[in-house]
């Protein structure tokens, strides 16, 4: 149904990115098959498989990579498939008999999908890490977090999903249009470290400029201006307020009950804390919901800080639809929309190996090839 159908992808069982960028090209409706190991393994992952989100639309197969038996089974896979994406550290897939060579020689209109985290070279790129290390090594964390207080991390929004998942997928749809009119498959070498930089690239061309200092809250959208930041309200809930250009500004100041003309000129930096102290005894006069009826539907820039529950019921988020509940779970709605080809969910996150027989049977294999196959525990 998606803008991707058509387009078949075979994903190898990991955590974080890798799904994500599996999740988005299959909310999109490429078909989706994810690699699933024949043992239990420890992928970081608490939640039962029915409650993943995060593999949702796709299919899965449990396969035994250790054996020779089990690789040609996934090799099959990849003669007939677009793409495929691993997550595993640099020289894994290789050693296992997976590595691009080999697969390139099946399909050599493949596009080997690579997700780590300092990329498949350079001196950090053995190394284990996560979100919160690709994102100290590319800068982004120490920008984020209070002035004199410790870098905060950002959940593991940017390092795994915004610049490693999100760059994947985006990676792999612009290799399979390339491949299309090359004939030519490439490997796509997605690094967190570097998908995270680019993310935070405005605030590399800022440095030049002397516009942003490299303190914490001390800049304009890092909380160091009183226009941009969050404040208690009186039940202590929170607003967020990003008033940036004039007019916004002055309508909230107008709104606030404020004199506009006594918050000017409005980056006059030396004025900020004092300001920034004067808003907050102002916001902790109401409540939250006193000031979203001031301000939310405004031109002010102010809105309240919504918890995830909380923004799943918002009038707005419900109008559009944002949140769906599929197969029993709440969860997000694919984005973005698409005024034709809409994206639509289809299956819910599956049980490793639950469609084993069924795509095998798909990919061409014969009954008595599955079931030989199951006998010798190369698939499960």
């Amino acid at each position: 149904m998606g803008p991707l159908a058509g387009v078949k992808i075979v994903e190898l069982a990991g955590i974080g990115p890798g799904p994500f960028a599996a999740m988005l090209l299959a909310d999109m409706g490429a078909t989706v098959i994810r690699v699933d190991r024949t043992q239990a393994a420890d992928l970081g992952v608490a939640l039962p498989p029915r409650m993943n989100i995060m593999n949702r639309g796709r299919r899965s197969v449990a396969v035994d990579l250790k054996s020779q038996a089990g690789r040609d089974v996934v090799l099959r896979l990849v003669e007939k498939a677009d793409g495929l994406i691993e997550g595993f550290r640099p020289g894994v897939t290789e050693r296992l008999g997976l590595g691009p060579d080999v697969c390139h020689a099946r399909n050599p209109r493949l596009i080997y999908g690579r997700m780590t985290g300092y990329g498949q070279n350079g001196p950090m790129s053995s190394v284990a890490g996560h979100d919160i290390n690709y994102i100290s090594l590319s800068g982004v964390l120490s920008t984020i977090g209070e002035r004199g207080r410790k870098p905060v991390p950002p959940l593991n929004l940017v390092g795994d999903f915004g610049g490693g998942g999100m760059f994947l997928a985006f990676g792999m749809v612009c290799g399979i249009l390339e491949a299309r009119q090359s004939g030519r498959g490439q490997v796509v070498d997605t690094a967190m470290t570097e998908g995270a930089a680019m993310l935070a690239n405005m605030f590399f061309s800022f440095r030049p400029t002397g516009s942003w200092t490299e303190q914490r809250g001390d800049n304009v959208l890092d909380g160091g201006a009183h226009f941009y930041d969050t404040y208690e309200t009186r039940d202590g809930g929170y607003i967020a307020v990003g008033a940036i250009e004039k007019v916004f500004y002055v309508k909230l100041l107008t709104l606030m009950g404020l004199n506009p003309a006594e918050f000017e000129p409005q980056h006059d930096k030396t004025k900020w804390p004092a300001w920034k102290a004067r808003f907050a005894e102002v916001f902790k006069t109401k409540t939250r919901a006193e000031w979203t009826a001031i301000l939310e539907h405004e031109d002010a820039c102010a809105t309240p800080v919504l918890s995830t529950s909380e923004a799943m019921q918002h009038p707005h988020n419900r109008a559009r639809q944002a949140f769906v509940e599929h197969h029993g779970l709440e969860q997000v709605a694919p984005a973005p929309r698409f005024s034709r080809t809409a994206a639509t969910l289809d299956l819910p996150p599956p049980l490793p190996g639950e469609h084993t027989a069924e795509v095998l049977a798909d990919f061409g294999f014969s009954g008595a090839e599955i079931e030989s196959l199951k006998a010798a525990g190369a698939v499960g």
